[in-house]
């Protein structure tokens, strides 16, 4: 794209933003860049944004049409890329914004709310309809600890670390769907709840989410410095017998997403340097071991090594790693569906449309609202629609249709 029409998207960009009466710290924060990256975008000064970051910016300035920023005069449903909002998500940002109190509040037990997390994520987990099962109980999960987090006298502590445990959960429900100020809500609220719980454990739980969502909107140098001093609070602990083996996890999980904060800049040797060593971190941990959270494990740190190759555009190098281990290992049905996409990347990587329409109807059989849900996925599908494979025109069409990206 030529200055020239980086400078037209920019002034669009500025006189939409302008119209929605929102000043440019404000969008700037919403889309997690700084004022000043804004400015050089709305002046021309900076290159126009990859389509994620057009369509956040859309979805910021509450528009359904994504030509308006681009000015092709051609209709661009921002739905079509972004995906719907999920039927719940309504009653789940209430319930993130509810701070009411009254008197007839009584705050459930520690161990009644810790036993309703634990089958929240087990629901994740296991769950094809992960996002619809989620929406049914997240609502009164959040007010509930909240609730108790507010209230409690000697076991706030208790319920404090609680609230960060479901606002770590409530992040895998506000992902990828178009209110990312949401994402940035339970991230910074999640470390909050650490930091004040004064647990190095639950805080570094927390910086997991937080670094995710710094990598997604491109701020790679906050992501690594989070993510190693979150490792680094740990590192007293994990040399220690009694520790539990979710210190250990969450340490190389967080290693693993240095990994691939690194893989997503094309920093190769470095990618595969914290790759290796999130590696050595599970093999010890052992064939059985799972952290719930982040679902860290030996089949998921194989899993990783074929985003790392797919990220730094060595498609060959992800598919002899794709095929080096059995995925029905990864126990998460949603980290199942994401490996197949991240395999479809790399087919299509390599221009083979059959292979990818295959991992992509794959992943969609494994859980459809991961796939729903995805953008990679839902780009190869739009590419896939401009050029199907041989034979294949109607499967495409229809996958598309479920996925809710048809033409």
């Amino acid at each position: 794209m030529d200055g020239g029409e980086s400078a037209a998207i920019g002034r669009r960009i500025q006189a939409q933003r302008v119209r929605a009466g929102m000043s440019r710290p404000v969008m700037a924060d919403l889309l997690g860049k700084s004022a000043e990256w804004l400015k050089a975008i709305e002046n021309g000064r900076l290159q126009t944004p990859r389509l994620p970051m057009l369509l956040r910016i859309a979805q910021a300035l509450d528009l359904a049409d994504l030509s308006i920023l681009t000015g092709d005069g051609m209709t661009v449903p921002v739905v079509v890329f972004a995906g719907q909002r999920h039927a719940a998500l309504t009653e789940v940002q209430a319930a993130l914004t509810d701070f009411r109190i009254t008197n007839s509040d009584l705050p459930s037990s520690p161990q009644y709310l810790a036993e309703r997390l634990r089958q929240a994520w087990h629901i994740r987990h296991s769950s094809p309809d992960h996002r619809t099962q989620l929406g049914a109980v997240l609502p009164g999960l959040i007010r509930d600890t909240q609730s108790a987090a507010r209230q409690m006298g000697e076991e706030r502590r208790t319920a404090r670390k609680l609230l960060a445990g479901v606002y770590q959960l409530a992040d895998f429900y506000v992902a990828y769907q178009p209110a990312p100020e949401l994402v940035w809500m339970v991230a910074d609220r999640g470390m909050n709840e650490g930091y004040e719980s004064d647990d190095p454990y639950v805080i570094a739980c927390s910086a997991w989410a937080m670094v995710q969502a710094l990598r997604d909107s491109g701020r790679w140098e906050e992501a690594v410095d989070l993510a190693r001093d979150s490792v680094t609070r740990l590192s007293p602990f994990t040399d220690r017998d009694g520790t539990a083996d979710d210190w250990r996890g969450i340490a190389g999980a967080l290693d693993a997403e240095i990994g691939y904060v690194h893989a997503r800049r094309g920093r190769y040797g470095d990618a595969w340097a914290h790759w290796e060593r999130a590696e050595k971190v599970v093999k010890k941990l052992g064939p059985a071991y799972r952290h719930v959270q982040t679902s860290f494990s030996v089949p998921v740190m194989s899993a990783h090594a074929v985003t790392l190759s797919v990220e730094l555009r060595r498609a060959g190098e992800a598919l002899q790693a794709a095929s080096g281990f059995d995925a029905s290992q990864i126990i998460s049905v949603p980290r199942r569906s994401r490996h197949f996409i991240e395999v479809a990347r790399a087919h299509a990587q390599r221009g083979e449309s059959v292979a990818t329409l295959a991992m992509l109807t794959q992943a969609e059989q494994t859980a459809p609202e991961t796939i729903k849900y995805n953008g990679f996925a839902r780009e190869l599908l739009l590419d896939l629609q401009k050029k199907p494979p041989t034979g294949r025109r109607d499967e495409v069409r229809e996958l598309s249709r479920r996925v809710g990206v048809a033409a």
